[in-house]
């Protein structure tokens, strides 16, 4: 074969190049391009530590120098960055770099910031990266304080010049990014709620249309199950009628009235719950509630919050859900029980609450909520048994335990010396005692506010001791790995009260929902609403209902909603009224505030009351609360109002009324309910809620709830009525005397005759 010259072989190698590039093309199937996958949303977390529940600034000592600060992620986001922004000021009685802060991240060091001498007694601003690695859904940060040398003989490291303040504006800067989820309702609540987020939950809610009363009430039943979820965060759900929400969502539907975009999907044959993505974004996730009529829709929202422990896969179909004990009054799971005594492990809410470590450890705290009608008027307090134990300190100390409710203090108990170091020890709470009494007026000074979250606070102290040697060298003694510990089978007895209470009090609804809370399934309640409901409307309900959830912890299955006045002053139930008074109560005479467009008007009482958001109930017979003006005007700027009056047609029963006209008005409710600021100050019979702000006023009368015996109950009314106890006092010794007298006398006569026979 004859050989090839070069360029015959250039040529060659030209030509199998380019047959390689065209057979590489002509390879290309001919199918249509594939669309991409959607880009991971991403976002960023701002929480600053009193956003983490620091609500004050963490003081770290060189016998406390340890403080932690614990945050979570939702399952649905990874952490692909962080930073820490440490806001301190160090004391200036510190040794410079000797001292230092230590960072740590689910135990794993993160940095080492030294105390320089420019930081001493400076505001310092200090970032610290973190490994996002290490993040996981539920996560400490840990700070830790180094003190430095300061002398080199009798150091007392008790010294209060000591310290490290870090702000509670730290913050944790965090990069989120967002995983896609499956489609299975074996997640549920996830991603609709996750714990692992602090922020307040919004779910929107999604209608076809208009939708009728039925419909509602499966919505509510949702929405208050949501609340008992959100507890703390607050929820708040917002409502679109034939429109995809930009989040995760929840969605009613029935085979005859659908959204636009579930056009398509398959009929059903019974209740349905099923999870989809969203048409737009696969990171979004609507949970579907199916059925053939309205009454579905109810039986699938009530098996998804009774029963969703059973759920699994893309769909779930209702086969049936049967109520088989009917709840009783005041029997919320968020309430301590009032009809035995509570042990303290019934009202743990994490492992090792009970707990301290340290000579200054954090305080021990435990809430206690109660419904806001225990009748505890004129008690002597509640009957705690309390049992403690502690590490044994060095004899001849001065260690204590504190006691206090509500930051105010109870009691203060020696630490013994080693010989004794679990104790038991009985005591009672006080309750609303009767204070000062002033210029005609009656001051109460309240130690435990009967059904608002009140917090046990428990506070252990050790004592360090100074000696000095035969050397005449001073010797510092620190008790060592100090630890203490209240006893769960402490006790707190709440039996024996009634449950009474005077209205109207809209603190009690703010704060607990009550009266409609006294049924947790909220089997009593009526929820009226008008005909042609807003987006507005039923938001401001879904919002009203959550919060009550969150208060009892229980969904509202028993809620009845109707958009007929009549139907619903027919029910025996309390009445919650949401948009325009109704033309029946218009005209009542307790009826204190009106909104009409732009049209309001407001009654007002004789004199200035100041209504404490943290007071109890009105006084029975306080004539300043009598109207005794009544102002109206017209403007275009929004305003709400909250109206609490004692029902027309049951003695014992309640309307409290959500006013409002606009859009506006309503989101100024929602907003004064989901704010604790705001609801912090709706007292008194009417609260006026406006873009400023909260106004409440106690005006008219007061009626009463609930049951106490006569004699209590003849008691209690005629105790801010001096002149009527006065007159009641002296008939009563009149009657006494007469008698006695004529017992006497019917004796002497008995006696006479039986010596006349004789």
């Amino acid at each position: 074969m004859k050989a090839l010259t070069f360029k015959q072989w250039l040529a060659l190698l030209a030509f199998t190049s380019l047959s390689v590039v065209v057979m590489a093309q002509t390879s290309e199937p001919a199918s249509p391009a594939i669309a991409m996958p959607m880009t991971a949303p991403v976002s960023q977390g701002v929480y600053t530590f009193e956003k983490l529940g620091r609500t004050d600034s963490l003081n770290l000592l060189s016998i406390h120098d340890t403080e932690q600060v614990e945050f979570t992620l939702r399952r649905d986001q990874i952490a692909t960055n962080a930073t820490l922004n440490l806001v301190f000021t160090p004391s200036p009685a510190l040794t410079p770099k000797l001292s230092h802060l230590r960072i740590f991240l689910n135990d794993e060091l993160m940095g080492v910031i030294p105390i320089t001498t420019d930081m001493l007694g400076q505001s310092i601003r200090q970032r610290v990266a973190l490994d996002a690695r290490y993040i996981t859904d539920f996560n400490r940060l840990r700070i830790e304080f180094v003190v430095g040398h300061y002398i080199n003989l009798c150091e007392d490291l008790t010294r209060s010049s000591l310290w490290v303040d870090i702000s509670r504006e730290s913050s944790l800067n965090i990069d989120l990014q967002d995983l896609s989820l499956r489609n299975d309702l074996a997640l549920f609540p996830h991603p609709f709620f996750d714990e692992g987020d602090p922020q307040p939950l919004t779910l929107p809610m999604v209608f076809s249309d208009q939708p009728g009363p039925v419909q509602l009430r499966a919505a509510a039943i949702l929405a208050s199950y949501f609340g008992t979820q959100a507890k703390w965060r607050g929820a708040t759900f917002p409502v679109s009628f034939d429109a995809l929400p930009n989040r995760h969502g929840i969605v009613f539907a029935t085979n005859n009235h659908r959204p636009a975009f579930l056009r398509d999907y398959p009929q059903v044959q019974a209740p349905v719950v099923a999870m989809i993505s969203h048409p737009d974004n696969s990171y979004i996730k609507l949970l579907l509630i199916l059925g053939r009529n309205d009454a579905d829709l109810v039986q699938a929202a009530a098996a998804l919050a009774l029963g969703n422990t059973l759920f699994r896969g893309n769909s779930v179909t209702i086969n049936k859900v049967e109520k088989l004990r009917p709840r009783v009054p005041h029997d919320a799971p968020n309430w301590t029980r009032t009809d035995r005594p509570v042990q303290f492990k019934e009202l743990l809410e994490y492992p090792s609450q009970l707990e301290a470590v340290g000579l200054r450890p954090r305080p021990i705290t435990l809430n206690v909520n109660l419904s806001p009608d225990l009748f505890t008027w004129r008690n002597q307090g509640i009957p705690m048994q309390l049992k403690y134990r502690y590490s044994p300190p060095p004899a001849g100390n001065d260690s204590r335990l504190h006691v206090s409710i509500n930051s105010q203090f109870v009691h203060g108990f020696a630490l013994p010396a080693p010989s004794t170091t679990s104790l038991r020890e009985r005591m009672r709470l006080p309750l609303l005692a009767d204070g000062l009494f002033g210029a005609g007026e009656r001051v109460l000074i309240p130690a435990l506010e009967v059904g608002d979250h009140n917090t046990l606070r428990f506070d252990f102290s050790f004592a360090s001791r100074i000696t000095s040697n035969q050397a005449g060298v001073c010797q510092l003694t620190l008790p060592v790995g100090v630890r203490a510990a209240i006893d769960e089978d402490s006790t707190l007895d709440f039996s024996g009260y009634y449950h009474f209470i005077s209205l109207p009090n809209l603190r009690v609804f703010a704060n607990s929902g009550f009266p409609f809370s006294r049924m947790a399934d909220l089997s009593e309640t009526v929820a009226v609403m008008p005909k042609n409901a807003m987006p507005a409307h039923i938001a401001t309900l879904l919002d009203t209902v959550g919060s009550i959830g969150a208060a009892t912890g229980y969904p509202g299955f028993g809620l009845k909603v109707t958009d007929d006045w009549q139907s619903a002053s027919a029910a025996n139930a309390d009445l919650l009224v949401i948009g325009p008074m109704p033309a029946d109560l218009r005209s009542r005479p307790d009826t204190n505030a009106l909104l009409e467009n732009t049209r309001s008007w407001l009654r007002q009482p004789k004199q200035d009351v100041a209504v404490s958001p943290l007071g109890g109930s009105p006084l029975q017979n306080d004539n300043r609360t009598a109207p005794g003006t009544k102002v109206e005007v017209s403007a275009q700027a929004p305003i709400g109002a909250f109206v609490g009056m004692q029902s027309p047609f049951h003695a014992q029963r309640s309307v409290v009324g959500l006013l409002g006209s606009t859009p506006e008005d309503f989101k100024l409710l929602r907003t004064a309910l989901s704010t604790p600021s705001q609801r912090a100050a709706i007292s008194g019979s009417v609260a006026v809620v406006r873009e400023s702000g909260v106004a409440s006023v106690q005006v008219g009368p007061v009626y009463y709830v609930g049951y106490l015996p006569w004699w209590t109950l003849l008691w209690y009314h005629l105790s801010d009525r001096p002149v009527l106890l006065a007159i009641f006092a002296a008939l009563t010794v009149v009657l006494l005397t007469f008698v006695i007298w004529y017992g006497l006398r019917q004796v002497a006569r008995s006696r006479l005759a039986r010596d006349q026979d004789n």
